[in-house]
């Protein structure tokens, strides 16, 4: 973690504050995070399993290229949304399928990292200005700081994707990728396991030996 900031420390507040509030069906809370995808296929059959041998792969593999997974959560809750890609330029479509998730909802705060197309201009250029702006509006985002991301929880969700739903497998193409992730997604949310954050804005007060008035005094 860098040495902290006025910027920093007003982000990582804002999130904290926001990961306390109670729960609101109305305003519910969203984690959204991504993370590449190597598509590998074996270079020979695997040898199947009989009487005394367990099934065996061979180590050798063929990359077959790379895709992208966008995973989300809603912390309280423990509903999960994952969508594959091709690459992480359809953030914008993954965004209005999140939205859509949620169609009862006032505002859906949403937690993101700094990445460079986590913007309104990505829906914008993708569906077009009236209709990326309206879309767009329907979220109230929250940025983690800049070497932050540990901050959002959405981190957690793509180490739980990762182990239970890829493991070790090899998954040679975006379609079986999506079956699998679909078919984690299901029972996940059949199961609704909360994350239950225990890290406070007073914590961090405590732990970093900061408090706010210091970085206001700064700024002035």
């Amino acid at each position: 973690m860098p040495s902290l900031d006025a910027q920093y420390v007003q982000r990582m507040e804002d999130v904290l504050a926001l990961y306390e509030k109670p729960f609101s069906r109305r305003e519910p809370v969203i984690c959204f995070d991504e993370r590449p995808v190597q598509l590998l296929d074996s270079k020979r059959d695997m040898l199947p399993m009989h009487s005394g041998a367990i099934a065996r792969r061979d180590f050798e593999y063929v990359r077959c290229g790379t895709t992208n997974l966008f995973c989300a959560v809603e912390p309280r809750t423990g509903r999960h949304f994952v969508k594959a890609t091709r690459c992480r330029k359809a953030f914008a479509e993954a965004v209005r399928d999140l939205a859509r998730r949620y169609p009862n909802a006032r505002k859906i705060h949403l937690v993101l990292d700094n990445l460079n197309i986590h913007t309104r201009f990505s829906l914008t250029r993708r569906f077009g200005w009236k209709e990326g702006l309206r879309l767009w509006s329907r979220f109230c985002v929250h940025y983690t700081p800049v070497h932050g991301s540990w901050l959002n929880q959405a981190e957690i969700e793509v180490s739980l994707v990762s182990r239970q739903c890829l493991g070790h497998q090899r998954v040679a193409s975006v379609e079986t990728l999506r079956d699998r992730t679909r078919a984690w997604e299901r029972d996940a949310n059949r199961h609704r396991v909360p994350i239950r954050w225990a890290f406070t804005t007073a914590e961090a007060r405590h732990i970093f030996h900061y408090h706010p008035e210091d970085f206001i005094r700064d700024e002035d």
